[in-house]
């Protein structure tokens, strides 16, 4: 040191622990210090291996099922069904016997592995039909949040084995929207269909960016007329959301609501009026006849980002609309947000300096 003491500065490295740092200015405490560090490391560290031998992977699944499932907003069913799948196929393993090799296979079965329905094999154009890298991806992300869990709450396990394989990569997001033309066509099909409701369903979706499930589980409770909005209690990833509710859209659900069901809080009921209208087929029907191709309801919600975008709203703005909590998901649309910012400037150039002829 500057004073001309001497001190002793020790450093503890062990794989898969944060480092240790601890000074002294006596050699004898700075040995006795480490040794006893690193014997409670690796007392802990033994304690933790232990544990992992002592679970299976399926005491990890049914423990999670039991004890955080129940407290995920939404996709309850979907994320048991996934953990199903492991259970099945590495239940039998103990938590130790998880390395990444096992996963990596695994991964790959699932890849590589037809899908097959409880009758036959299930086929597309005569071919068989494989998972997407995007849900390979949901599968890895249902186990690898037990294994955080099992981690961080329960001690059963020192990590996460998960965090140490490759994740298929995923294609990018569909950017599919509807033209002008395209989406005057459909509106023509869905105001002509046998499903009375449809129209104002598509209206809706276009206008507020909002998801199926969210548009056919509405009740009158959600539409405050008053402030023009939507308020979503739940949602996808968790939080609550209130989307603006101007115009057309507006002026639809206002004539909806002079003829709506007394015995139902759902604006779109079925004919129980329990549950919401089925509109798959009157969909399919209207896409047909509009001539419409390569075309899915959740690119309704593609549509109106991209019309957000070529009306000027920025990135940050479209996630608030779409319910994102990141930019990650809306990035797609960037390329339409700079071409209509480059017009916006462009104009505002022109309109100070004059045209410029190139």
């Amino acid at each position: 040191k500057s004073d001309g003491t001497t001190q002793y500065r020790v450093k503890i490295r062990l794989k898969g622990t944060p480092t240790q740092n601890q000074s002294f200015t006596r050699l004898t405490d700075a040995r006795r210090w480490a040794q006893s560090k690193e014997a409670s490391i690796r007392e802990g560290r033994h304690f933790g291996i232990q544990e992992a031998k002592r679970h299976t992977v399926s005491d990890l699944i049914n423990r999670y099922i039991g004890e955080v499932i129940p407290y995920k907003s939404s996709d309850k069913k979907n994320q048991i069904r996934l953990l199903e799948w492991w259970n099945i196929n590495i239940g039998h393993l103990t938590l130790d016997q998880v390395t990444p090799a096992v996963l990596s296979e695994h991964r790959d079965k699932l890849l590589k592995t037809a899908i097959v329905s409880k009758s036959k094999k299930v086929k597309l154009n005569n071919t068989e039909r494989y998972r997407s890298p995007s849900t390979v991806v949901r599968y890895l992300a249902a186990i690898s949040h037990a294994f955080s869990v099992a981690c961080k709450e329960w001690q059963w396990v020192e990590s996460n084995p998960i965090l140490r394989i490759r994740k298929p990569k995923e294609p990018r997001g569909r950017d599919r929207f509807l033209s002008d033309e395209e989406r005057a066509n459909l509106l023509t099909h869905c105001k002509l269909s046998s499903c009375k409701v449809l129209y104002t369903i598509v209206v809706l979706a276009i206008s507020t960016g909002m998801r199926r499930g969210e548009l056919m589980n509405l009740t009158w409770k959600m539409i405050d007329f008053k402030q023009e909005c939507i308020r979503l209690d739940k949602t996808k990833n968790g939080e609550r959301r209130t989307i603006p509710l101007t115009g057309y859209a507006l002026v639809q659900l206002l004539e909806l609501g002079k003829v709506r069901r007394l015995d139902s809080q759902l604006i779109f009921p079925g004919i129980s009026g329990l549950n919401s209208i089925s509109i798959d087929r009157p969909w399919r029907s209207a896409i047909l006849s509009a001539g419409i191709e390569n075309f899915h309801f959740h690119d309704l919600r593609h549509s109106s980002a991209s019309y957000l975008a070529m009306n000027g709203a920025s990135l940050i703005e479209i996630a608030a609309v779409l319910g994102h909590k990141t930019l990650t998901m809306v990035k797609r649309y960037s390329h339409i947000s700079k071409s209509h910012t480059q017009q916006v400037v462009s104009s505002m150039n022109d309109k100070i300096f004059g045209s410029v002829n190139k």
